[in-house]
């Protein structure tokens, strides 16, 4: 299995979106609704935008959405691949107006971008890539015109695009991401079939499923999986751990929070 890709120093750069103030309105779909502390939230985005810079990358402030309530996870709107952004077809139709600031954001870095256009519906979050190899959820916001799409866009690139069944989970990278060596993580109730990836190592805890791949020897996570961290730690892996629970609360994760421009 191929490595994940990692930026050189010089191309650390990371989109990030504000919190909307209505972010307690947000989508649910796998878990039941709590409360969720808007100040707290605000708290939290900032601590997260501090670890990226702390840890070198540039973070770039895509303009907020103050009325779109999931528009903080901005994987969700853009997906990077090398010199290319593509463009998201949200799979709710209360989040299709997440996308056009997050276009703006790459057109003004000179990034070309392409777009995923209904009936196909393919969100970020369901998107991992592993190498040459992009696993694409099929799930409650992805369909299979959507892959179908998304195919056709990365073929000529030399990526080959891999259909992964979810149904326990939001999205896939929810479920599953991967270390910088490739091996995609897991934990198992939320993963309908682990076989699909070449090497699948599982982990303890429902929030250790999502790293964000800060170098070859680096990962972010969420500070609510320490036996996760612990695991990865033995592994070689240099861990930051950061405090989401505001977003956890809305089934998002450590990868929802950012769109690393590689």
């Amino acid at each position: 299995m191929e490595p994940v890709a990692v930026p050189q120093p010089s191309q650390r750069r990371a989109l990030v979106r504000r919190p909307a103030r209505n972010l307690a309105e947000g989508l649910l779909t796998h878990i039941e609704r709590t409360e969720v502390d808007p100040a707290l939230a605000e708290t939290q985005w900032r601590g997260y935008v501090a670890a990226l810079a702390a840890e070198g990358w540039e973070t770039i402030e895509v303009e907020p959405a103050p009325e779109l309530p999931d528009s903080v996870f901005i994987e969700d709107a853009v997906i990077m691949f090398g010199d290319l952004a593509v463009v998201a077809s949200p799979g709710a139709e209360t989040r299709r107006g997440e996308t056009a600031g997050a276009e703006a954001a790459v057109a003004r870095l000179g990034i070309p971008v392409q777009h995923i256009d209904l009936p196909g519906t393919l969100d970020g979050g369901d998107v991992l890539k592993v190498g040459r190899t992009v696993y694409v959820g099929r799930s409650l916001r992805t369909n299979d015109e959507g892959i179908a799409a998304l195919r056709n866009i990365l073929a000529p690139r030399g990526y080959t695009v891999v259909a992964v069944p979810i149904s326990r989970a939001l999205h896939l990278k929810t479920a599953v991401t991967a270390l910088p060596d490739g091996t995609v993580i897991g934990f198992p109730p939320l993963v309908d079939d682990p076989s699909v990836f070449e090497r699948f190592l599982p982990v303890p805890e429902a929030h250790g499923t999502a790293v964000v791949v800060l170098d070859n020897r680096t990962v972010l996570m969420s500070s609510a999986a320490p036996r996760s961290a612990e695991l990865f730690a033995q592994r070689g892996y240099r861990v930051v751990a950061v405090d989401i629970s505001e977003f956890e609360k809305l089934e998002g994760c450590v990868t929802c929070l950012s769109v690393r421009v590689r």
